[in-house]
């Protein structure tokens, strides 16, 4: 980049310098011309005037600028030192015949001069005028400026040089020490922090590498918990399959009641491993999108109530608490047995969070406009602090509290749920507060069920 930009530098300020060149030398000599031009005009106009024409020659002379007066045969009338001025008149008795010929003034270069030529009269009689000023003078000008545009030149490129080292270092060192920090994170230096505030650029990616840090690190957190819990998921029904196998085999084996028992123990292990193993094949399509929604329009007033009894053991057996608020008969839009998982996952999820009094609460109702309806399931379990809202819908995540688990499960349920209702865009959310629970809810589109949706 340094190079680069000094190159740019270089390239410029040549370009700059030909052109002030270029620019210098050609306006010098125009306005040379323009004013031999002039004067050659004023020393016409005072010919014929006493002392007119010598008072021209010397005044002229001082500024650099020669008049001289020639007959028609060539001979110089004025100033009579002009041999000892300017020299031999032969240069220019070309441009004089040519004159002669065309019948008008002329500016010429010759020998080193800006000439100007005229015919003019004088004593009555035909004569030349030739007004000469040295071309040297000129020259010697626009070499002075051209050595002070050069002098600038060289020293405009180096302090671009200097500027250039001097920015390209700066900006160099800190995308150094982001790309040695950037090592160090891909190996797993997760204390590396990205700071770069020189240039707003750099500072979004400085941001944005910070981001992926954390990001990544909660990737490895999260990838750690997984294999846990899988291990652990994994772990009890293996071990508890192989016990009750065991069991078959050297006690139980004659014993038609206990093999029965120890048989249903190890197809009810076996079952919670196929649960487990397709939940994290679900979890896996819905995030791919591999699986396509089945839409279609249902009663869901209907699909709650009917996950509802499959809770009722819960009430039976363990004493809980269904508090039920449902609206009749109410509709939606929706791919039927996904929208089953969600609500069977948040009803589970409620039972294993609730409170001592056992107590889950789940309503369905529909808004004021007849346009949606919304469906929340309450615990009033110890709730969930708000740094940990945003996790929970995370694979394995668990808030680190200790609670019963009378429904068996996964720890994918939640992040199943979001998978599902993302794809389908239904918003939904939880609402949570330490010490009085959390309310876990959907917003579903309401449709009426007369109308038939293809």
């Amino acid at each position: 980049m340094w190079w680069y930009f000094c190159s740019l530098a270089i390239l410029l300020t040549l370009l700059i310098e030909l052109v002030f060149f270029i620019i210098v030398s050609t306006t010098f000599e125009n306005q040379a011309r323009e004013r031999i031009s002039h004067i050659g005009k004023e020393v016409e106009a005072e010919l014929n005037i006493p002392m007119g024409l010598e008072n021209s020659i010397y005044r002229n002379r001082r500024e650099g600028v020669n008049v001289v007066l020639v007959s028609r045969d060539w001979q110089v009338v004025a100033p009579r030192d002009y041999d000892e001025v300017q020299g031999s008149f032969e240069e220019i008795k070309d441009r004089l015949e040519s004159l002669e010929k065309i019948g008008m003034n002329e500016v010429f270069r010759s020998s080193g001069n800006l000439n100007y030529i005229s015919k003019v009269e004088y004593g009555g009689k035909p004569h030349y005028l030739v007004v000469s000023y040295s071309l040297k003078i000129v020259q010697d000008t626009v070499g002075n400026l051209q050595l002070y545009l050069l002098l600038i030149g060289v020293s405009v490129i180096i302090l671009a040089f200097l500027v250039s080292a001097v920015f390209s270092r700066r900006l160099t060192s800190g995308l150094k020490i982001m790309s040695d920090n950037a090592v160090r994170l891909a190996k797993r230096d997760y204390a590396v922090e990205f700071n770069n505030a020189d240039y707003k650029e750099l500072a979004q990616l400085s941001d944005t590498l910070n981001y992926v840090r954390d990001e990544v690190k909660k990737s490895e957190d999260f990838q750690r918990e997984i294999l846990a819990n899988v291990t652990h998921d994994l772990k009890t029904p293996l071990t508890m399959i192989k016990a009750y196998a065991s069991m078959i085999k050297e006690i139980s084996g004659d014993d038609k009641q206990k093999r029965e028992k120890h048989l249903q123990v190890i197809i009810d292990e076996a079952d919670r491993l196929t649960g487990l193993v397709n939940d994290v094949l679900n979890v896996s399509k819905l995030q791919s999108n591999i699986t396509e929604l089945n839409l279609k329009v249902f009663n869901l007033t209907e699909l709650v109530y009917g996950i509802i009894n499959k809770f009722g053991y819960l009430q039976e057996s363990q004493g809980y608490n269904l508090m039920v608020d449902i609206d009749a008969d109410v509709y939606t839009r929706a791919d039927e047995e996904k929208i089953k998982q969600v609500i069977y996952n948040l009803l589970g999820n409620a039972a294993n969070y609730t409170g001592p009094d056992k107590t889950v609460y789940i309503s369905l109702k529909s808004s004021m406009d007849g346009k949606r309806v919304k469906f929340s399931v309450r615990d009033t379990g110890k709730g969930i602090a708000k740094d940990q809202l945003p996790e929970i819908w995370n694979r394995y995540y668990r808030v680190k509290e200790n609670h019963t688990r009378p429904v068996k499960g996964t720890g994918l349920g939640l992040n199943i749920v979001k998978a599902i209702l993302e794809s389908h865009s239904f918003d939904f959310g939880v609402e949570s507060e330490q010490g009085k629970g959390s309310c876990f809810w959907v917003d579903f589109p309401a449709i009426p069920p007369e109308i038939e949706i293809k």
